[in-house]
């Protein structure tokens, strides 16, 4: 226990401070956790938190944000990831130390870099009492708390939910009509996304249920694709799939995306279809052989 303990801990520290250092340099304030702050600075100021086309979280991610109000914007988002990454360790050394490479995973550094809920939302699967935050960004968060579901895990969302009503009862009405402005891609719909069908083959096991679920979900970036780093459990499935996701770094990096349609077609093709080879190849295996 001390050493996942130290062991995620740097790990935490490591990114947090990296974040925090980006955003300091290339002056980008907390990136996009700047919209969950700006939901809790306007709950604190009892304002309306969507006086903007640009906020798209539900009101729960504001409530999540409040902890880091009174911090510098890029203070805020350096111990935001930092603490994501470090809770993410802690639960993926539950099992073996060798589900510390996922953090090599493309879409972790593009999160970093964006400051994301993904790491976050990834660690609730270890812990049913931090299943809430699957509440924060719903397009990724619903894939994990469907699939990781448990008594707990739902009560404690039933909480914060109840809370969000009761701080702003109008609030869903107010963020559904935010919705038309959010540009995405839905993974399923954009060819060869269709092939991801083929994980109805393996419909009994849960992994199976999350990359189908995760593909039926709109979708902005690489990011958010980083749930998915659930599924691998071998060295071997993880070495693979964090090989295969910097083929969207790389095509990023030479080729910048013309629209979501680009950007959705390189998502499945180097980390959704990886991710199904996984889940097809693997010897069947019972529930309780998950790692999360």
């Amino acid at each position: 226990m001390k050493l996942r303990v130290v062991v995620s801990a740097a790990v935490g520290l490591a990114s947090g401070i990296f974040c925090w250092f980006l955003m300091k340099h290339l002056h980008q304030d907390a990136a996009d956790f700047r919209w969950a702050l700006h939901l809790a600075h306007r709950l604190l100021a009892r304002q309306n938190p969507y006086d903007t086309p640009f906020e798209q979280y539900p009101l729960t991610a504001g409530l999540l944000a409040l902890p880091f109000v009174r911090f510098q914007p890029e203070t805020a988002a350096g111990l935001f990831y930092g603490i994501s990454s470090a809770v993410l360790a802690f639960g993926l050394t539950r099992y073996s130390y060798r589900g510390l490479l996922i953090f090599l995973a493309y879409p972790y550094w593009a999160g970093l870099i964006t400051v994301q809920w993904s790491p976050i939302i990834a660690a609730s699967a270890f812990f049913p009492l931090l299943l809430p935050v699957t509440m924060a960004k719903p397009q990724i968060g619903l894939p994990v708390f469907l699939s990781r579901l448990s008594r707990r895990g739902f009560v404690a969302c039933v909480v914060v939910g109840a809370m969000s009503l009761i701080v702003m009862p109008r609030w869903p009405q107010l963020w559904i009509a935010q919705l038309g402005n959010y540009d995405h891609f839905i993974p399923l719909l954009v060819l060869p996304g269709p092939l991801l069908l083929l994980a109805l083959w393996r419909y009994r096991d849960r992994d199976a249920i999350l990359l189908l679920l995760a593909a039926c979900m709109p979708q902005r970036w690489f990011f958010d694709s980083f749930i998915l780093w659930l599924i691998p459990r071998s060295r071997r499935e993880i070495v693979w799939t964090v090989f295969f996701s910097w083929g969207t770094g790389l095509w990023r990096w030479y080729h910048p995306p013309h629209n979501f349609t680009e950007v959705g077609r390189w998502t499945v093709l180097f980390i959704y279809l990886p991710m199904l080879a996984v889940v097809l190849c693997r010897p069947h295996s019972s529930p309780e052989d998950s790692r999360a």
